[in-house]
């Protein structure tokens, strides 16, 4: 057995330095979660299909799309910093690799709350009334092609994930940009 595979197996699923924020995290979507969830189980049904709780599950739907416009921005920068055009400029590089650095230390955290915000929102327009329409499609379509990301990402941290958390995080990003925009 060589050193990295055994490193990797000693490191655990999760690497230290970043495992107690997930954790925080995962304590805190959950907490929302239930906080929340128990909420919308007392609802009278009058209220679940008037427009004021429209408003409700659009707004679990707003705080998801800014966490995860959080989450994107590290595969941005990433992009940006790998740009030809910023051969020359080792300052904005400098400056660039700082903001990355701190969207790569936050990208998991984040994207937690933000699967906690999704399942939410979900849960209140079930709640609300399921209508076959474009938009409940797209977010039917976009929570589906969510749910193999969260898995790949553990695999990424072990490197065996085969780059399928990139590109499933891509096919997420862009029906999530359909259902939020269209």
């Amino acid at each position: 057995m060589n050193t990295r595979a055994i490193k990797v197996q000693k490191q655990g699923w999760i690497p230290k330095k970043e495992r107690i924020w997930v954790i925080v995290a995962i304590i805190i979507a959950a907490a929302i979660m239930l906080w929340e969830l128990k909420g919308l189980l007392q609802l009278p049904l009058t209220t679940l299909h008037s427009k004021q709780f429209e408003h409700t599950f659009k707004d679990f739907g707003s705080n998801a799309r800014i966490a995860l416009f959080f989450v994107l921005a590290y595969y941005v920068l990433l992009r940006v910093i790998k740009l030809d055009y910023l051969k020359g400029q080792a300052n904005v590089k400098k400056r660039l690799s700082t903001v990355l650095r701190f969207a790569r230390r936050w990208h998991t955290p984040v994207a937690i709350l933000a699967i906690a915000f999704i399942i939410l929102h979900t849960v209140a327009v079930f709640m609300h009334g399921f209508k076959f329409d474009f938009n409940n499609i797209s977010g039917l379509l976009s929570l589906i092609v969510l749910l193999p990301v969260p898995i790949s990402g553990l695999f990424r941290y072990q490197r065996m994930d085969r780059k399928w958390h990139l590109r499933s995080g891509v096919a997420f990003a862009i029906l999530f940009l359909i259902h939020s925009f269209l």
